[in-house]
């Protein structure tokens, strides 16, 4: 028999029990519920530095939720369902896996089969000199792997030929990537890089903030009369050519941290929150008419910021998200580094998740990489590969 406080005591309890056990039950259920999708995709990234800091992972927890297919029917695997460099570990040396050793022909044939290519990150891995006096003064790098190269190039052009979905993202076309080659990437796309990258830090004092490195600072004093940027938030743009130019925030623009807007009336739809506060790496570019503009950045400059600004070549505004029509299929430009989330977002397979993590991490928190994901990356990217899945059926 149950005593009477056992009975009192499951009572409690079971509201506890229901949520923590039936719900996540139930909600793994629906997802397993639902029908797989077939979407033949190809990722690149070359710029995956360990077993961990798998820069597509947030790609292919997408992937995971919508029940995205290979060929085959098998959902994709983060570790091997991609194109790029695959670090040591669970393979002893280290391994390149991408186009260099096929032909033109194979490569048409390749892309005959495939929906959407995602160029996540081509930057690639690089060693750092051993002498840190070098490092401070100059971001001295040697390439071991990485950058666009002609083959991907003729990838590119037969995904454009042959009307499929290409998504690209921020650091496609800089170092170390040839110019020869970018100004092929640059044409193919119908986007021209203005040559300047930026990121916000909110701490410029490089002793309270060990983020800011030493050689941007010793750069920026080099060219700027021995000047350093006043302690503060501020945002730091580096041009390819090695200038550095500096706003310190209230001074130069009034948005603390720089802001994706996304206005109500745009090419993905209503999924995407008007204001998104973004505080990581991202490139500005100059676009063709026949883009439609999905988001934009926005620092709210002030009479001194835009005056920068201008001197630098740089718009008012600048693209964040971008898209233009490609017959069947669509071109899409990230002018930032959105796929880099790096953290554990857990499993994929519950249905609800997203809603439920979203109501969690507030969008206005810029220092929660999650909030990020939740409330733009997972919407933009879900809404456009189930668009290249609805154009392809």
């Amino acid at each position: 028999m149950i005593s009477e406080e056992l009975k009192i005591y499951l009572k409690r309890i079971f509201p506890f029990l229901a949520f923590f056990v039936l719900v996540p039950l139930i909600s793994y259920g629906i997802w397993e519920f639902y029908p797989k999708k077939n979407l033949n995709l190809l990722v690149m990234d070359k710029t995956v530095l360990g077993p961990d800091l798998v820069e597509h992972s947030s790609l292919f927890w997408v992937l995971d939720y919508q029940k995205f297919t290979k060929k085959d029917n098998e959902l994709y695997n983060k570790k091997t369902d991609y194109l790029g460099y695959f670090p040591a570990g669970e393979q002893k040396k280290p391994e390149i896996k991408d186009l260099s050793g096929l032909s033109s022909q194979m490569i048409k044939d390749k892309v005959s089969n495939l929906d959407v290519v995602f160029i996540t990150d081509t930057y690639g891995v690089m060693t750092t000199p051993d002498n840190p006096e070098i490092e401070a003064q100059i971001p001295v790098r040697k390439k071991v792997y990485g950058g666009l190269d002609s083959k991907d190039i003729e990838l590119l052009t037969e995904v454009k030929n042959q009307e499929k979905t290409l998504i690209a993202e921020f650091n496609s076309m800089a170092s170390p990537t040839t110019k020869e080659v970018r100004t092929e990437f640059e044409n193919l796309m119908g986007i021209k890089w203005t040559g300047w990258i930026g990121r916000y830090f909110d701490e410029l004092d490089t002793i309270v903030n060990q983020e800011v490195p030493k050689w941007m600072r010793y750069q920026y004093k080099k060219q700027h009369n021995g000047d350093w940027l006043p302690a503060g938030a501020g945002l730091i743009f580096l041009h390819e050519d090695g200038r550095i130019e500096g706003l310190t925030f209230e001074e130069d623009y009034q948005n603390k941290i720089p802001l994706i807007r996304t206005q109500k009336i745009n090419p993905i739809g209503s999924v995407l929150p008007e204001i998104v506060p973004y505080p990581d790496w991202f490139d500005v570019v100059l676009i063709e008419r026949e883009y439609k503009v999905i988001s934009y950045y926005d620092i709210n400059p002030t009479t001194e910021g835009l005056e920068k600004l201008r001197s630098m070549g740089l718009p008012r505004f600048f693209p964040a998200a971008i898209v233009k029509e490609n017959g069947k299929g669509k071109i899409y430009y990230f002018a930032g580094d959105f796929s880099d989330i790096r953290v554990d977002l857990g499993s994929a397979k519950f249905t609800g998740l997203p809603l439920f993590w979203k109501g969690l991490h507030m969008v206005s928190d810029y220092t929660d990489r999650e909030s990020f994901f939740w409330n733009y990356y997972f919407p933009l990217t879900s809404s456009i590969l189930n668009s290249a899945y609805q154009s392809k059926n």
